[in-house]
Order: C-alpha cells, then sequence, then structure tokens
C-alpha cells in the first residue's frame, strides 16, 4: 500500500510538471495514507492537493484543506490549523468571493492562535474581520475588533505607531453609525492614548466632527482632501469617509 501511495505522490508531482493542476492523485495518496493510519503523511498529501486544485477547483481545494484541518486538530496541531483555515479564507475571498465565509475562517485561524498564544498572528486575522465586518456595515463587530488590537498596540514598544490606526479606524466605524458616539470614542482614545492627539489621524476626525456638526460639506471635503496630500486614502478609508460624507448630505436636504 505505501509504494500504491508513492506512485499516486509521484503520478500527482509529473501532472504538476506538465502544468496540469490535478489534485486527485494527491486526494488518493492522502486516503491510502489515513487507511494506513500515517495520519502527518495524509495531511501532507491534502494539502498538496489542495493546492493543486486551487487553479481549477476551488470548492474542492476548500474540501481537501478542511480535510487536512481536521487532521492537525486531531493532532493538536493548531498552529498549521490556522494557517490553512487562512488559505481557506483567501480562496472565499478571491476565488469564490464569498465574504462571509472568508470572515468565519479567519474568525477560526484567529481563535486557534489565541489558543497558543500567537497574539500577532491572531490580530492580524481579526484586521481582515474587521476590515470586512465594517464593509458590510457590522459596525460594532469592528470597532470591538480595533478596539482591542489598538489596545494591544500601545502597550507594546515595536506596534505603538499602529495603535492610532486602529483607533482612528474604530473612529469612522463609529462615525458611520452616530457622530455623538464617534465624538466620545476619540475622546476615549486620547485618555487611552496621550499620543493619539497629536496624530493626524486625530486632527482630521475633529475637523470632521465640527463639519459635520455645522453641516458643512465643503469643510469636510477640504480636510479629507488636505489629509490625502500627505497620507494616501487606501480603499476602505475611501469608503468609510464617503459613506458619513452621505449622512451629511442626507441632513442636508431633510433640512431644506
Amino acid at each position: 500500500m505505501e509504494e500504491a501511495c508513492d506512485m499516486f505522490v509521484r503520478a500527482a508531482n509529473m501532472y504538476k510538471m506538465a502544468k496540469n493542476w490535478c489534485g486527485n492523485a494527491f486526494s488518493q495518496a492522502a486516503n491510502l495514507h489515513l487507511q494506513m493510519q500515517s495520519k502527518h503523511d495524509a495531511a501532507t498529501n491534502f494539502i498538496d492537493a489542495g493546492n493543486a486544485f486551487k487553479k481549477a477547483d476551488p470548492q474542492e481545494a476548500i474540501n481537501c484543506l478542511n480535510r487536512a484541518i481536521e487532521i492537525y486538530t486531531d493532532m493538536g496541531r493548531f498552529t498549521i490549523a490556522a494557517k490553512h483555515h487562512i488559505t481557506i479564507a483567501e480562496i472565499y475571498e478571491t476565488e469564490m468571493v464569498d465574504i462571509d465565509k472568508a470572515i468565519a475562517h479567519y474568525e477560526q485561524a484567529a481563535d486557534y492562535y489565541k489558543g497558543e498564544e500567537s497574539t500577532s498572528s491572531a490580530n492580524k486575522c481579526l484586521l481582515k474581520v474587521a476590515t470586512y465586518a465594517a464593509q458590510l456595515e457590522q459596525y460594532p463587530k469592528a470597532i470591538e475588533i480595533y478596539e482591542q488590537v489598538g489596545t494591544h498596540a500601545m502597550d507594546s514598544t515595536l506596534l505603538k505607531y499602529s495603535a492610532k490606526d486602529h483607533f482612528f479606524k474604530a473612529a469612522l466605524c463609529h462615525f458611520c453609525v452616530d457622530m455623538l458616539n464617534a465624538k466620545l470614542a476619540v475622546q476615549k482614545y486620547e485618555e487611552m492614548f496621550p499620543a493619539f492627539s497629536d496624530a493626524r489621524e486625530c486632527k482630521l476626525l475633529k475637523k470632521l466632527l465640527d463639519a459635520y456638526e455645522e453641516q458643512n460639506l465643503e469643510a469636510y471635503t477640504d480636510s479629507v482632501k488636505e489629509f490625502d496630500t500627505i497620507s494616501r486614502l487606501d480603499q476602505w478609508l475611501t469608503t468609510m469617509l464617503l459613506r458619513i460624507k452621505k449622512t451629511i448630505q442626507d441632513d442636508e436636504s431633510d433640512l431644506r
């Protein structure tokens, strides 16, 4: 049977060389390894099968990676399982375009990393969750993550500089829900992390809050433009700032 496994793996590698990304041979080798109680080899072959299927059959790639994850969690190898949950999340992001499922796998990866005390790896996954949660208007979920990661960062010498970005994003999520919440959040972040007060992000938030209170669309737009000339806004920030701007426009038209 071991010989059969080797033949399947050799066949799979030949498929690879021929650029025919066929994972069936790896998958069959994995199932034979399972029959022989060789779990580690089976998991490795399921990963190889998943990587091969990624090109042509994303759903089958996910199935193979899930089989590998089951084996790794059964063996107590949670860090490796987390890594493959991230791969599945990325397939859902790019190939399947199913953001809810991508979020679920990033969350599962974060849980496994946390359990293994790998806080920075867990936080990377959680930030992906927060990015998507905010895009899907699940603001409370995004806020909780940004505040949690920001608080962790501000207590670390190496990560301290990034705390302002997390608090900035949390405040923007608050702003999308309610202006008063955003104002209170900014005050809270300044008290928690005094360096935030001097950050350009904090100064922008205050200008935007003033513009919102005055229902001054021009002042809001100018503040964003000024910020963008020094710190380029990415797609996520642009989306959030446009959502807030739209609420000023809506309030303006209500007053007419």
